[in-house]
């Protein structure tokens, strides 16, 4: 027989509740009184009423109340001992109902929980218990999916719960490079998901929080890959041992799965100098820091017949392979190319001095240019009656430049004495023992013409390229046919992209056109020469020649070359060392020195460092390599501008108010007097101020 012990505010309610656990009529049960309901006084020592219903036959039932109406004849007299026991009984059975597993029914009226995965709850007239739903979990009402997440439980439904389980497959793709070189397995592996329900507490509202548990399983198969890679073409350097890796891998990751073999690139021809050609060795300073101009006469030289260098030829590459076993040829290997100037010839594979005097080797890539510089020596002043002096090698001058001479060198120009209102080019370097004013002063003339033309082509490369990349759209256009184009050429289609899209195109070209043909006898690549003709024809001139899309293209590759060569710096480099400069104009590709009191009003650009080691007053100074200077700017306000191109830094020691300083387009002027400054960008941009050390 089932029983069942329940609690209720009175005995009716108690009965009720029993009745509702066992599932069963009131007729269908034997009802036992445990402890009528006690209201208290004031609601202390208030008691529940508690009932045990025991669900028995109809036929027993009727039997037992056939015993309980004979007993209730025979009225006995209860005395005071036998109070006692009942009490005592009663008490004994109270509590062993209150531990009874079925007691605990009682707290859960009006609550929800959660028992091995099944969701159980209890409501009573006046609560509902509520969940929430949770991730993982579907909650289905009468066979139905519940898709709210938050629902009121009611007794009049039917509810199921059930987990979802999510199963995610193995990903995995195999890219190749750009060169064929390798091939990548990417990899990350699948999982199993399962979730379950833990047990929850009877409560008033809870929350479905599935637990999870993941198992990883990487599905990826050896032969998958090895498919893949044939299908990809891959035959050649498979590695075994990464793709096994890679499928046993539990973690995400990229394998190298095949290697080619790279190209083993050679190396280009080259000049190895077998004798000293620089005579920066012999710039020496005494201990006030001025340049001892004697020491500049102890410059190198070659004897007639002595070897002044050897030519190595270029070392060719080895070929590679790709993992699609494809041949990958190295880069080509050049031998240089050789112009042998004055005073020199080559023998087998060595450059040999024809002449007395100083080697000098110039080299722009594989251009190498080698000559024999001879020597002049000026005993007097370069004046009306000496005339201006033109030379291929080094000038020596042991005295003054007068005022409007000329003095140009192949090599280098050595003054003892002053320049005034002069005019000085040299393609290597200039030394000044004197006082440089209102003169001109160049050395690195070629440098500059080049790298003036190489900004030009690199300017024009830039607009050439898009306007190829405008014609093929147009050649591919229905409007176009292509045999109108081989009939009349590239020139009337040109002309119009001039005139509506590349307009700033002419003007470049013009002036690199004019630039060629001003300085053609400083130009030794005819290179350059070649692609004024060509710029001149297609852009300013547009004759009736035809031109066509290989050509521009062609072109185009000529100026990025060009372009390309112009960067490369000159061996040796040029520099300047004067002592001090008034009103000039000074231009170097390579090192400044201003190693006297300083210079006045002067316009300076180095094409590497400058470096001004007394006062700088006035006028406008750039150093492509940086600036410093003992002190900068002027008490009368003349306006005295100092700039470096962005990455490198301006040092001053003592720098006046209203010195102007530019790094890049970043401009600042000094606001009050300043000591020991050093001025850079920062990565902002912005122009920031340290202490110089």
């Amino acid at each position: 027989m089932r029983s069942v012990v329940s609690k209720g505010k009175n005995i009716e309610e108690a009965i009720q509740l029993g009745l509702k656990l066992l599932d069963t009529k009131k007729e269908e049960v034997d009802i036992e009184i445990i402890q009528p309901e006690t209201k208290g006084f004031l609601g202390i020592g208030a008691r529940k009423a508690i009932v045990k219903l025991t669900k028995v036959d109809a036929s027993v039932k009727k039997l037992k109340e056939n015993d309980r109406a004979e007993s209730e004849g025979n009225d006995k007299e209860i005395n005071s001992e036998m109070l006692n026991d009942i009490i005592s009984e009663t008490s004994s059975s109270q509590e062993e109902n209150e531990n009874h597993p079925v007691a605990d029914e009682m707290d859960k009226e009006g609550k929800v929980w959660v028992k091995s995965g099944k969701l159980f709850f209890s409501t009573t007239p006046t609560f509902y218990p509520t969940l929430t739903i949770g991730k993982g979990i579907k909650l289905y009402k009468n066979n139905e999916l519940v898709k709210d997440k938050n629902i009121v439980l009611s007794e009049t439904d039917r509810y199921e719960v059930k987990c979802e389980n999510d199963v995610q497959e193995t990903k995995w793709n195999i890219s190749i490079d750009k060169l064929k070189l390798k091939a990548l397995l990417h990899v990350e592996p699948g999982y199993k998901m399962t979730r379950r329900i833990p047990d929850i507490e009877p409560s008033k509202h809870i929350e479905l929080i599935a637990e999870e548990l993941k198992e990883i399983q990487n599905t990826l198969s050896f032969a998958e890959v090895i498919e893949e890679l044939a299908s990809l073409g891959v035959i050649y350097g498979i590695n075994e041992d990464q793709i096994l890796k890679a499928i046993e891998s539990r973690q995400p990751g990229t394998f190298e799965i095949a290697t080619g073999k790279k190209a083993t690139h050679g190396h280009d021809g080259w000049i190895e100098p077998k004798v000293p050609l620089t005579i920066q060795n012999g710039l020496k300073e005494d201990e006030d820091g001025k340049v001892n101009y004697r020491e500049l006469r102890a410059i190198p030289t070659a004897e007639r017949g002595e070897v002044i260098a050897v030519i190595h030829p270029p070392v060719p590459g080895q070929p590679g392979i790709t993992i699609t076993n494809e041949p990958l040829p190295p880069k080509p290997s050049y031998p240089i190319k050789l112009r042998a100037g004055k005073g020199v010839v080559v023998v087998d594979d060595k450059i040999v001095a024809m002449e007395s005097g100083r080697p000098h080797i110039e080299q722009r890539g594989q251009l190498v240019k080698v000559d024999i510089l001879p020597k002049i020596t000026h005993s007097g002043n370069v004046d009306l009656s000496s005339g201006n002096i033109r030379f291929v090698g080094d000038v020596d001058i042991l005295g003054d430049v007068d005022v409007r001479m000329t003095v140009e060198a192949a090599g280098a120009i050595f003054v003892q004495k002053n320049v005034n209102m002069a005019t000085l080019t040299a393609a290597g370097a200039i030394v000044v023992n004197g006082n440089v004013i209102g003169s001109k002063l160049s050395a690195g003339k070629y440098n500059r013409l080049i790298a003036e033309l190489g900004q030009l082509l690199e300017e024009m490369h830039t607009q050439v390229k898009s306007m190829i990349e405008v014609i093929r759209q147009l050649i591919h256009s229905p409007a176009f046919k292509s045999n109108d184009f081989q009939r009349g050429g590239m020139q009337p289609l040109i002309r119009i992209l001039l005139e509506k899209k590349f307009k700033s195109l002419p003007p470049l070209a013009k002036k690199y056109v004019d630039l060629v043909q001003k300085e053609e006898k400083d130009l030794e690549d005819d290179d350059w020469k070649e692609v004024a003709v060509f710029v001149r024809k297609t852009f300013l001139s547009l004759t009736k020649e035809i031109t066509s899309l290989e050509q521009m293209e062609q072109l185009a590759q000529k100026m990025k070359q060009l372009s390309e060569f112009s960067k490369i710096p000159v061996e040796p480099d040029s520099y300047i060392i004067i002592s001090n400069v008034l009103n000039s104009d000074i231009y170097c590709s390579g090192d400044i020195i201003v190693s006297g009191q300083g210079c006045l009003n002067t316009k300076i650009h180095a094409g590497g460092k400058l470096e001004i080691r007394g006062i700088m007053r006035g006028g406008e100074v750039y150093g492509k390599l940086g600036v410093e200077i003992h002190e900068a700017g002027a008490e009368s306000g003349t306006t005295t501008i100092i700039a470096v191109p962005v990455g490198q830094t301006i040092k001053i020691n003592k720098a006046l108010e209203g010195t102007i300083l530019k790094i890049g387009n970043v401009k600042h002027t000094l606001k009050e007097n300043q000591d020991s400054i050093v001025a850079r960008l920062d990565e902002n941009n912005r122009m920031i101020f340290e202490k110089k050390a």
